[in-house]
């Protein structure tokens, strides 16, 4: 074993004590998929010992072998000493039931327009049935595409980013849910290399940190491509293109949702002729905000 305290640990139990004690010491930062030492310390030894991440209790007094115990030191050792997250020791991020592949090149999924798609969405686009195309620029690992593909089953989507290697684990995931006739995948600065074409959703999770929050975000956040969260002064940046060009690329009765985090006063402030409609979802009650066409170009 790589230091003498491991050999004292034997079962899952003593494991998982010593890892929420450990992560408290080291005082880690959460927000990657939990939001605790407990529920982190679970997922990753559950993940190292290849066991299902839904039955924790089954297996607390099950006695590990000497190379599981490697494994789960190993693991461990990188989440603590090197504070790389937990998705990118594992790699695999969720949004609700769906998994997708992650890893260094691409931001941790954990946007909350997730939470709306569809049902948070319908009194504003109707049925599901009627979104016909959709666009999901800064696509990254290509979750929300794929999430906008199994929500609106009769909508071509076009996913978009800057990033050739956001766009190669973007595909890997495509691929694995077999959508690849149905998300097409795009390199593009935004609407930049698009054909036009009328959307009837376009949705963004871009970069939004402000520039003195990049300065001091948590070391977690630092393994994650700075390009896909730093927004400028204001976290506005790419926000006041997708706002400008988007009417251009939207059906008459189209509809653009981006989400800003924190940033609502931000957002505000930067467009302040916007009728925004803001949307809640757990945790974000504020971190939405939801535009018809028509309402953008009067907004002008």
């Amino acid at each position: 074993m790589s230091s003498s305290p491991h050999n004292e640990l034997v079962t899952l139990r003593d494991w998982l004590r010593w890892a929420v004690s450990r992560f408290a010491e080291a005082r880690l930062t959460f927000g990657h998929g939990t939001t605790n030492a407990y529920d982190e310390a679970c997922y990753l030894l559950l993940h190292a010992l290849h066991l299902p991440l839904d039955q924790l209790e089954p297996f607390l007094d099950a006695r590990l072998t000497n190379a599981e115990r490697q494994a789960v030191a190993d693991m461990l050792a990188r989440r603590i000493e090197q504070r790389v997250p937990a998705a990118y020791l594992t790699h695999e991020a969720w949004l609700g039931e769906f998994r997708f592949y992650v890893d260094e090149r691409v931001i941790i999924p954990r946007s909350h327009i997730s939470e709306v798609l569809p049902d948070g969405l319908e009194p504003f686009l109707g049925d599901a049935a009627n979104v016909r195309e959709a666009l999901d620029l800064c696509t990254g690992s290509g979750c929300l595409a794929i999430l906008l593909a199994h929500a609106y089953p009769n909508a071509d989507v076009d996913a978009v980013d800057i990033s050739a290697d956001a766009l190669a684990v973007a595909q890997r995931n495509v691929s694995e849910y077999g959508l690849a006739d149905r998300v097409n995948l795009v390199r593009s600065d935004l609407f930049a290399n698009l054909p036009d074409k009328n959307y009837d959703l376009i949705i963004s999770n871009p970069p939004y940190v402000l520039a003195t929050a990049m300065a001091s975000l948590p070391h977690e956040y630092r393994h994650e491509p700075a390009i896909s969260l730093a927004g400028g002064d204001d976290g506005m940046d790419l926000v006041r293109t997708i706002v400008r060009e988007a009417p251009r690329f939207l059906a008459p009765n189209g509809v653009l949702v981006v989400e800003v985090g924190h940033n609502r006063m931000q957002a505000e402030a930067a467009f302040p002729r916007l009728p925004f409609t803001w949307l809640a979802a757990p945790g974000a009650e504020e971190g939405m905000f939801l535009l018809r066409r028509e309402e953008l170009v009067a907004g002008r």
